[in-house]
This record gives structure tokens, sequence and C-alpha cells, in this order.
């Protein structure tokens, strides 16, 4: 039985679970957004508020493999755009701002055949409490926490500390020549 908000969030999270696809996209957006309006009394936020960690497991699901994380920033933070690798996220704000960058990737020259590719900025936009925001798998983008500070929920469908550091599936991408490009490879 559910009895808070965070129990609430991966009872219907762990429910409506299958393959990636829109409504369960939308499913899991929507219920993290609502998520970072929880009540900031119930214990579980209460002691994320007081401690503030920069990194901390809220729900790692063993059944489907869904973690949910939280992430307390301090202001002016920046993460240079990346993607995700295979997986999907979903970022909400619990308290504060975080701007957000979308990219796509483009070839460096066309036609390029050694496939350098450089990211053109494709939109931005603030994500505040109440709203949270899903990246697909290839997405790219990058991250500014504003203002003094913020509290933010990650939910991903996978690892992505093993997604990284063991598939190496996931971009950082480099600035090269006042452009985010890939990382160069070894010949």
């Amino acid at each position: 039985m559910a009895d808070n908000s965070l129990d609430r969030f991966i009872a219907e999270a762990r429910g409506g679970w299958g393959p990636l696809g829109s409504s369960l996209v939308q499913r899991c957006r929507a219920g993290l957004a609502a998520l970072t309006l929880a009540d900031p009394r119930e214990d579980w936020l209460a002691a994320l508020l007081a401690e503030r960690p920069a990194s901390r497991e809220l729900h790692r699901d063993a059944v489907h493999g869904f973690v949910l994380l939280a992430h307390a920033e301090p202001g002016g933070l920046y993460r240079p755009p990346h993607d995700h690798g295979r997986s999907w996220v979903v970022y909400g704000v619990q308290s504060g701002t975080l701007e957000v960058v979308t990219y796509a990737k483009v070839p460096d020259v066309p036609d390029d055949e050694r496939g350098d590719e450089r990211l053109v900025a494709r939109d931005s936009g603030v994500l505040r409490p109440g709203e949270a925001r899903a990246y697909l798998p290839g997405d790219v983008h990058d991250t500014r926490c504003l203002g003094d500070g913020a509290l933010l929920f990650r939910f991903t469908e996978r690892d992505l500390g093993h997604e990284d550091r063991v598939e190496r599936r996931m971009t950082r991408y480099c600035e090269r020549d006042g452009e985010w490009r890939a990382p160069l490879r070894a010949p």
C-alpha cells in the first residue's frame, strides 16, 4: 500500500511498465511532475531537503530496472551536452530552476564519410517545480542550474552508471573550435 507520494509514484511506474512507448513515457512524466509537488513534510522529502545530497538513489526497481535519483545542485552547475545511451529519462525539479538546451546532431561537413558530427542548439527551456520533461534514446541535451540551487529528480528506465561505465553507450560532447562536437575517436 502506497502511503506517501514517493511510494505512489513507484507503484504507478511499476503498474504501467512495459516497452518504450508514448503512453509509458507520458505516465512517467506526469507522475514525476506530480512528485515534484510532494508535501515537503513527507519524511523522505524532508530528509532530502535537509541533507541536500549531491546524489541519492530513491528507488531501484528489482523487476523492471528503472531508477529514481535525487540530485541537489548548486547554482550555476553546468553539465555539458550528453545523451543517455539506450535509455530514456525524465527530469523534474522539486525546488529551484533548471535550464535545459536540446541539440540536433549534424554532420561536421556535408557528406562527411568519417562520421564527424557537431551539435546545433535546437531549443532551450526552463524546468520549474510541477514540470517534468522526457528525453528519449539519442536525445542530446545539457543542463544548467539557475539561481541559488535546485533539487532535481531523474527517473531513468535503466541504470545509467552501467550504461555509461560498463556498456560505454553514453556520449559526452566536447567543445572544440567553438562548437560542441562528438569526442575524437582513435584512428
